[in-house]
């Protein structure tokens, strides 16, 4: 039987443990996803950003680590790259999957936490994406470093791992503001932080028909990421903001970091 409704108990606050992203992805909340997302919008915001990115670095094999419904994977197959599309959540890979056939794609999907995907995973990529702000469901560092030794080990000797994430360091420092732009584009959805704290960061989801999802996550910061990164042997990480290479600190709403191994 599926379930329907999200359940944080009595105190959502305190669900911190990275474990529980696959309760969050409730079939409900799913279908709701690419409302959410707005695909055409999304699009035309990022542009052919990835796409020049992996062409420029000459990748041509890519792992989706958090393919989510498809968006990037999709996007990437029509642009000829060969990609194999992974989530831990086996409603998002559903959906992805019945995305990929309206677009004329028969999707590689494998459904696998990213702490033991080479458990499910047996080859490697010139590149791997981790995008949709999805690294931030890791609570524990340790759960961190275990993903990223598991996409290091994943990539090839010269491959590179391409992680965004919500820019946390503006949301905690000055509070929270959107272009509305990036991301999560869908029209009359609102996406805004319901808590903030140096722990969590508890997103409300609200959609034009009155239903109201949650997602808990960590509040990563800009330079936390890109040291550990490196600390798990990405020497080289640069990051843009908003899919720009100059930005100030606090202006985007979201980071890219694409990590060389």
């Amino acid at each position: 039987m599926k379930t329907m409704e999200q359940n944080y108990g009595k105190n959502p606050l305190a669900k911190r443990e990275s474990d529980y992203y696959v309760q969050e992805y409730i079939e409900s909340f799913v279908d709701k996803w690419d409302e959410l997302i707005d695909w055409n919008a999304r699009a035309k915001s990022e542009g052919d950003f990835f796409i020049q990115e992996l062409k420029k670095l000459g990748v041509t094999k890519v792992l989706d680590v958090a393919t989510g419904t498809g968006f990037h994977s999709i996007q990437l197959k029509n642009a000829g790259f060969d990609v194999t599309s992974v989530d831990g959540s086996a409603e998002m890979l559903t959906k992805a999957f019945d995305n990929a056939k309206r677009y004329g794609h028969i999707l590689k999907t494998v459904h696998s936490d990213w702490r033991e995907l080479n458990l499910n995973i047996h080859e490697k990529f010139d590149a791997i994406i981790c995008l949709g702000n999805s690294f931030t469901h890791l609570f524990e560092e340790r759960d961190r470093r275990k993903a990223l030794a598991e996409f290091y080990a994943a990539l090839r000797h010269d491959g590179v791992l391409i992680i965004d994430q919500r820019n946390y360091d503006s949301i905690l420092d000055t509070g929270f503001s959107t272009k509305h732009t990036y991301y999560y584009a869908g029209e009359k959805v609102k996406a805004e932080p319901e808590h903030m704290d140096d722990g969590l960061a508890r997103f409300r989801y609200e959609f034009p028909d009155g239903s109201v999802f949650h997602l808990n996550m960590f509040p990563l910061r800009k330079d936390y990421v890109r040291t550990l990164l490196q600390d798990v042997a990405f020497p080289d990480v640069k990051t843009f903001g908003d899919f720009k290479e100059t930005f100030k600190d606090h202006e985007p709403d979201f980071l890219i970091h694409v990590a060389r191994k």
